[in-house]
């Protein structure tokens, strides 16, 4: 039988004819063929089964002495008709002498299509074996090898024979541990296994090895049972580095874009080079890129270049770092000093891009300034650099080079703004018991970068915390100046811990009389205005002597002032002329503050209300000014619907402040930006209940030994031993005073919340004053040992008297875990 016709004659249909071509045997698999029974078949001649019988004697025609094949177009059982190919083997009785004339035939047909696919299958599988441009391997069940095509792997390193080998005979060990985990997991589970790259290196030539991409599926029996895995292996070590090259390109066209920093631009440069390009880069940039300035080759046409940024991959030293240490012992570097001076000209800068086995040098040029150079270096061992390497780096250096330009040139814009901004306003993050806090400052004259607009955060007593912005009118130098004099009265009145609206009063004062003193003789009427009665257009005298001094005058100012306690979690808001806060609460609801503002600071005699209101643990708390939220054609309520979009999106509540606040301000078409944009956010947190306790005290001297008692109970609660002694003595002396001058009630409030907080009210309006006491004093040293025994202490008034507290620093031993935390820390971004 021609196997090459017929290669699964197991599950093809025969049939047995006698010389006359009449059917006298029947195989299920003809009856399931036909769809004919073998008593329905026995006994009809084979050509009545012959969709067309006039096709018989073309058939026979082709017949031959031995087995012969061919095609024939057959009617089933049910009608259909069927193209078989079918193989026709001549039986003859056994015997002696010539050869007996065939008196039976044996039949074997199957479907013309199977037959087709047979034929395929074996081509392919023959084709397959011959082709030369991917590695074919078949595998045994115990993964060797039992056939190969010419050209496995494409290097050295392969016996002549691979038959009964496995690949750890002739492979590094890890490369064929990891190829053959993932030929057995085939093997075991029948999942294929598409274009998995793996690193391959033979024992005799390690060398880099190739990248190999390797395919493989499980090869099964009939009945199912597996008998081994065949592989692929496809040499794909150039597209791999082409993959690598440009994966390189993308992340430092990434890098070096996200940044306006010069050396924060050839700080990410280096560290995308090394390890993707390099075992060692170096980036050198020109002095005067560093302030702004346009980099300009000495009179002997040389320009300086200082060493800004080194980056090393793994394993491999980095040298010194920028600026410091000797750079002669840099293997890239070889300059006498960490500044080194090349000589602009065209050669000179077209030179250094060349290329060798170990190192490669790009210059940074950019709108035909040369502004520094870069230098990558492998590490023995490393495959030597390519041609391709050399114009991926020239690549790299261009468009860091205009990175570096739009760096530069920022710099020069800002760099009067960032002292300025520095000098005048607070930290940008502030952390407190109470909030955690994150501020945007976005001035609109960016070339100055100085406004009216300030924010604060402010540390009060008793773990509170006041939250502060405020808008002067106008730009430059005299609003800055004045949002600088009312920033410090600010935190000065907050320090007499004032309601809010009371503080707004004596702010209103202080900016009242700046206006009035700048109408005085002396003043400068024409600061408030484009010149004045007495002055020219441009503010100055009409005499042509020194000018009169100017003063910073506030026009007109703004001001929103807010208290948060996170014991009670309530929050005091008065609020000066200026736009209600937002609260996002943690459960997506964003509402404002319905503050009844009062007058803009400076108006004067008109009086100023609080609102209070309760705050979740992480609720956001957003005050801004009114740049913000400047809608189109200056409408407020559209800026203040959009702010309120904007902080009820999914995820708001748990994105890092300093995040938020970004996505805050950049949110804003810049053709709206027509005044200066500050958001201070917060991020409530709460003292839970049980780092609280509270008792009132009898007004009877005999009562202050229960409460050394019950302090003494509460802090070993808490784990602070080390502060009984302390707060006993504070409590005591606190409370003595109390029942002596003030009489009762009397209460003791401790408050646990980063540093442990003592408080004694009573409902005297006397402030406490502290005196030294001379020796003869029988009292009077009471406050003086408060003073002395812990770190801050002052006294409040409030709506029923007064409250004395005085804070103590934890011990360091303290464990954090025993520090109440009503609220999850913010997160740090990664």
């Amino acid at each position: 039988m021609d196997s090459r016709r017929f290669p699964f004659v197991d599950t093809a249909a025969g049939a047995l004819l006698d010389a006359d071509g009449r059917i006298i045997r029947w195989t299920p698999e003809a009856e399931q063929l036909l769809s004919l029974r073998a008593d329905q078949a026995c006994g009809r001649r084979v050509r009545e089964l012959l969709a067309d019988p006039a096709t018989w004697p073309a058939l026979l025609a082709e017949r031959t002495p031995d087995a012969w094949s061919g095609r024939a177009v057959v009617r089933s059982g049910r009608g259909e008709e069927l193209g078989i190919v079918f193989q026709v083997l001549p039986l003859a009785d056994g015997g002696e002498g010539a050869p007996a004339p065939a008196s039976r035939y044996f039949v074997l047909a199957a479907p013309a299509g199977l037959v087709a696919q047979w034929r395929q299958d074996q081509a392919f599988t023959r084709e397959l074996f011959l082709q030369d441009r991917v590695g074919l391997a078949v595998f045994d069940e115990r993964l060797r090898l039992i056939r190969t095509n010419t050209h496995l792997l494409p290097y050295t390193g392969l016996p002549p024979n691979l038959n009964g080998h496995r690949l750890g005979d002739f492979l590094q060990p890890d490369d064929a541990a990891t190829v053959e985990r993932h030929l057995h997991e085939v093997l075991e589970t029948g999942r294929p296994l598409v274009l998995t790259e793996e690193l391959v290196r033979t024992i005799e030539n390690p060398g880099t090895g190739a990248v190999m991409a390797v395919s493989a599926f499980r090869l099964q029996a009939p009945d199912g049972h597996a008998i081994g895995v065949t592989a692929l292996f496809t040499d794909v070590t150039e597209l791999h580095r082409s993959g690598e090259r440009l994966a390189v390109l993308h992340r430092a066209t990434a890098a070096v874009g996200g940044s306006l920093s010069v050396t924060g631009t050839a700080e990410e440069l280096a560290a995308v080079l090394a390890p993707g390009l390099a075992d060692l880069a170096v980036v050198e940039v020109a002095e005067a890129v560093f302030t702004g300035e346009e980099p300009v080759p000495d009179r002997d046409g040389r320009l300086w270049l200082r060493r800004t940024a080194v980056a090393a991959g793994p394993g491999t030293a980095a040298g010194p770092e920028p600026g410091t240490g000797s750079p002669a012992a840099d293997p890239v570097h070889d300059a006498a000093t960490d500044a080194a001076a090349v000589p602009v000209t065209e050669s000179a800068t077209a030179s250094p891009a060349a290329l060798s086995p170990s190192a490669m040098t790009a210059p940074l040029r950019a709108r035909g300034a040369l502004l520094g150079r870069v230098t990558v270096r492998r590490a023995p061992g490393r495959p030597p650099y390519e041609p391709a390497d050399l114009d991926l780096l020239r690549e790299i250096a261009a468009r860091a080079a205009l990175a570096l330009d739009n760096a530069r040139r920022y710099t020069r814009e800002r760099r009067a703004a960032v002292g300025l901004q520095r000098s005048l306003l607070p930290p940008s993050q502030a952390e407190t018991a109470a909030v955690s806090a994150s501020s945007v400052y976005l001035p609109t004259d960016t070339a100055t970068g100085v406004g009216g607009d300030w924010f604060d955060v402010i540390p009060l007593s008793s773990a509170r915390v006041a939250l502060v912005t405020g808008d002067v009118v106008g730009h430059g130098l005299e609003a800055s100046a004045t949002m600088g004099r009312l920033r410090t009265a600010v935190r000065t009145l907050a320090d007499l811990d004032l309601e809010p609206d009371e503080l707004l009063v004596h702010l209103d004062d202080l900016v009242s009389r700046l206006l009035v003193e700048a109408d005085e003789p002396g003043g400068q009427p024409g600061d408030r205005a484009n010149g004045g009665a007495d002055g020219r257009a441009d503010g100055r005298p009409e005499d042509e002597g020194w000018p009169a001094p100017r003063r910073a005058v506030a026009s007109g100012a703004t001001c929103v002032y807010a208290v948060y306690d996170p014991v009670s979690r309530r929050c005091a808001i008065a609020s000066a002329g200026h736009p209600p806060p937002a609260v996002a609460a943690p459960d997506g609801t964003v509402e404002y503050v319905p503050v009844q503002p009062g007058p803009p600071l400076g108006v004067g005699g008109l009086p100023f209300e609080v609102t209070e209101v309760e705050l979740a643990p992480g609720s956001i708390l957003a005050l801004y000014t009114d740049g913000l939220i400047h809608g189109r054609g200056g409408d407020l309520d559209e800026g203040m619907a959009e702010l309120r979009r904007r902080l009820a999106l999914p995820g708001v509540t748990t994105t890092p402040l300093p995040e938020l606040g970004r996505a805050l301000v950049a949110g804003r078409p810049a053709d709206l930006r027509g005044d200066d944009v500050t958001l201070l956010l917060a991020r409530t947190r709460a003292v839970p209940p049980e780092a609280t306790a509270v008792w009132p005290v009898e007004p009877d001297p005999a009562a202050v030994a229960l409460v050394r008692e019950r302090t003494a109970e509460q802090l070993r609660a808490w784990g602070l031993e080390d502060l009984v002694f302390t707060t006993e003595l504070v409590l005591s002396e606190l409370v003595t005073n109390a029942i002596r001058y003030a009489g009762g009630p009397v209460e003791v409030r401790l408050i646990l919340a980063e540093r442990l907080t003592c408080e004694v009210s009573d409902p005297s309006a006397t402030q406490p004053r502290m005196r030294r006491a001379h020796l003869t004093d029988e009292g009077g040293r009471g406050l003086y040992l408060v003073a002395q025994l812990t770190d801050r202490w002052g006294s409040r008034y409030t709506r029923h008297g007064k409250t004395i507290w005085a804070e103590q620093e934890l011990p360091q031993s303290q464990p954090q875990t025993q520090e109440p935390q009503s609220q999850p820390q913010e997160p740090q971004p990664q």
